[in-house]
């Protein structure tokens, strides 16, 4: 076995370059392991996979149809490519390679990278509490969901998994390939693979996924998804930076600060927002989040507060947001 664990995650490119990140980290054989263990194996498991040991300075070598790169890691063990492209692509999911010496093994992984289709939609989601059910306003609740309920016992939201698919298809013609696509969450990088194999399960649009810093300790473990949002908003930035000509959707709910997030994107890029749902996650509505959605309006933004997503479905149909071209 391999002393050293190549994670690698999908990619996205407009017609400029690509864009392409991992980790590299000290092997822990947590591919070995999976998510359907019940309780304590699970619970053991999940652990785990923070009590990991990220390896800096690494050398990580990109290979993309004789496209070729390099770059170190940093001390997280996080890479990030941004490879020009000189040649077109045509649209949708491209394969790449990722590689890593080490010693006298060359330790290569493949994943892909989404080409945008010529439109003019583009959606960005949060996870928990969005469609995920965390309880992320209750630390010991969401930490026991966490820590119990493997990947066929966590639950999402009725109809979400349909207002989004109609969202990855809006504006296309006929069955012509699909919308932009991400989900940027405050969990760590630590639970992509739970992230990508919960929504593949339930038939969620496969998307970009982005998290927070990779965590590496118990005590890491402890405060998942809390702390800091301000990564959120750099990276929803990035994303509507790399995408100009693009007019995003925001997809997050009332738990945490989605809505202060929302708000200042609105206010950075006036212009590119077509519309914010909120998903309300109490009995009653949350003052604040109302008060920060009516003047999210006054910029022309079309928002929904909603319980239920087949009320947020029905919105996007009023909106325009579902039409076919």
């Amino acid at each position: 076995m391999s002393e050293v664990y190549l994670k690698i995650y999908r990619g996205y490119a407009n017609l400029n370059s690509v864009e392409v990140f991992g980790h590299v980290i000290k092997n822990k054989n947590l591919e070995s392991n999976s998510f359907e263990h019940n309780r304590w194996k699970y619970a053991f498991y999940m652990i785990r996979m923070f009590m990991i040991k990220p390896l800096e300075d690494i050398e990580v070598n990109f290979n993309f149809n004789g496209v070729q790169s390099s770059t170190t890691t940093m001390s997280d063990g996080f890479y990030h490519f941004s490879v020009p492209l000189h040649k077109p692509l045509s649209p949708g999911w491209h394969r790449f390679e990722v590689s890593v010496n080490w010693g006298d093994e060359k330790i290569t992984r493949t994943e892909e990278f989404f080409m945008s289709f010529p439109g003019e939609y583009g959606f960005i989601s949060d996870i928990d509490d969005t469609f995920l059910i965390s309880h992320s306003s209750n630390f010991f609740k969401k930490l026991f969901v966490l820590l119990t309920n493997n990947i066929h016992r966590r639950k999402i939201f009725e109809d979400v998994v349909e207002h989004y698919r109609l969202l990855s298809k809006a504006s296309r013609i006929h069955d012509e390939g699909s919308n932009l696509f991400f989900y940027v969450s405050s969990s760590e990088w630590n639970l992509y693979s739970f992230i990508d194999k919960f929504t593949a399960l339930h038939g969620f649009p496969k998307a970009i996924i982005k998290l927070k810093k990779i965590k590496k300790g118990l005590g890491d473990f402890l405060l998942t998804g809390r702390g800091n949002h301000d990564h959120k908003f750099e990276k929803i930035a990035t994303i509507l930076n790399f995408y100009p000509g693009v007019s995003f959707t925001l997809l997050g709910d009332d738990s945490q600060k989605d809505p202060f997030i929302y708000q200042k994107i609105v206010q950075e890029f006036p212009d590119r927002i077509k519309a914010i749902y909120i998903r309300q996650t109490k009995i009653e509505k949350r003052q604040e989040a109302v008060k920060i959605l009516s003047e999210i309006k006054k910029f022309n933004v079309a928002c929904c507060y909603f319980k239920d997503s087949l009320e947020a479905i029905r919105h996007s149909e009023k909106i325009g947001l579902l039409e076919f071209s």
